[in-house]
């Protein structure tokens, strides 16, 4: 079995990801099993630098804040912003400290000097402006479109004036208060004023539709892009809020489908501009439910990757990373009968794989799912390997 699983593995580059490909998809999806090693993240820049100069992507998008990534774009397509203060401000989680990251927006900006609008490359946040904790105010969303449509509208068209939503808007902190997670009852999603809010922010979106034509004449394609990102968090946001004050027990699955929801809108908003590299967890990218325990609760909602694919068909493609070992972490040498432990006993430090070859080495048979050791790592359902493009495997990461 081994020399036959041995001609399913390949070297990771470009080249050896598009042979699993029919054709170049208009999203190229490459998901991780675990957050914030670097090694992991290095590898993602190698393959993505490779992609771009040799298939034509032009956008990269991260798991990361939509709208914080827009000072990431600002920066990599024309200089703005120092980069600590970008790295900072335009990657959320935390993960803008992480150095592979800062190097991915240097080389981004770096492949840009000089080149036409055209040929330029584009970063974007997939993410809604959400944190584990709370999620954030839809003020910034909510002004930005209002403040997008004033300038090219008569005031008569608007649904209200900006000091009708800053008033409803009122102080920022109450939105974003981490107790509402555990609490539903500090949740203002369902105050009169949100309420307001959401009615408010259907018709400023409903506005932006109905007034197209004058709005790509009187602007950029960019700024109307933007426009658009604007509606779709301002009114993710105030879903999510209103989500957030219940208290049936469809709250958790409700939440998290509708972050898979904003995620995939996004991607699906930057596939219409052209073709698109994509980096976040695994369990984001899989074409199947998603699932999670909380305590003895078990919940499943529907992913991005599935939900996009669903839009996109054969032009969506998924490449799930695994890993063999994460020592720091307690992750050891994984067993021999689970997926990891088959591609673990190849002398490949890291490869990419063929899963159709690999299921035909297979036999038939379903390797055993591997348990996790820790938390932060999550290991691939092998039930799920016929629903891949392909795989990447790295033998041991250092999380350094």
């Amino acid at each position: 079995m081994a020399t036959d699983i041995k001609d399913a593995v390949h070297a990771v580059d470009a080249a050896s990801v598009m042979r699993l490909l029919p054709s170049r998809p208009r999203v190229l999806a490459l998901g991780e099993p675990t957050h914030g090693d670097n090694e992991l993240l290095d590898l993602r820049n190698e393959l993505f630098r490779q992609l771009v100069e040799q298939e034509g992507y032009r956008t990269i998008a991260l798991e990361s804040d939509c709208l914080m990534g827009l000072a990431v774009d600002d920066h990599v397509t024309s200089g703005t912003g120092a980069l600590d203060e970008v790295m900072e401000r335009g990657i959320s989680h935390g993960w803008g400290a992480f150095s592979a990251n800062r190097e991915l927006v240097r080389w981004m900006r770096a492949y840009n000097e000089g080149r036409p609008e055209s040929d330029r490359l584009r970063f974007a946040g997939l993410d809604g402006p959400l944190e584990i904790s709370h999620a954030a105010s839809p003020r910034q969303a909510l002004t930005a479109l209002h403040g997008y449509l004033a300038a090219r509208v008569g005031a008569d068209l608007l649904p209200c004036d900006a000091e009708t939503l800053d008033r409803l808007l009122g102080a920022d902190g109450r939105w974003a208060n981490p107790a509402t997670m555990m609490d539903p009852s500090q949740s203002v999603g369902r105050s009169a004023e949100a309420g307001e809010l959401r009615l408010l922010a259907d018709d400023l979106v409903a506005l932006l539709d109905a007034e197209t034509p004058r709005l790509l004449a009187t602007s950029t394609r960019d700024e109307w892009d933007r426009a658009r990102l604007y509606g779709r968090a301002a009114t993710g946001l105030l879903r999510y809020h209103h989500w957030m004050a219940d208290t049936s027990p469809g709250r958790v699955p409700r939440l998290l489908g509708l972050r898979s929801s904003m995620i995939a809108a996004n991607l699906l908003a930057l596939a219409d501009r052209g073709p698109v590299l994509a980096y976040a967890h695994n369990g984001h990218f899989q074409r199947d439910k998603s699932t999670m325990r909380l305590g003895d609760a078990p919940f499943e909602w529907w992913s991005s990757g599935a939900i996009a694919e669903a839009h996109l068909g054969e032009e969506y493609a998924f490449l799930a990373m695994a890993l063999g070992t994460i020592r720091p972490q307690g992750v050891d040498t994984p067993p021999a009968d689970t997926l990891e432990g088959l591609l673990y006993a190849l002398p490949e430090e890291r490869c990419v794989v063929d899963v159709r070859r690999l299921a035909a080495a297979l036999g038939g048979s379903q390797p055993a799912l591997r348990r996790p050791s820790w938390f932060g790592y999550a290991p691939l359902d092998p039930a799920h390997l016929s629903r891949y493009d392909g795989m990447v495997f790295v033998r041991d990461v250092t999380r350094g």
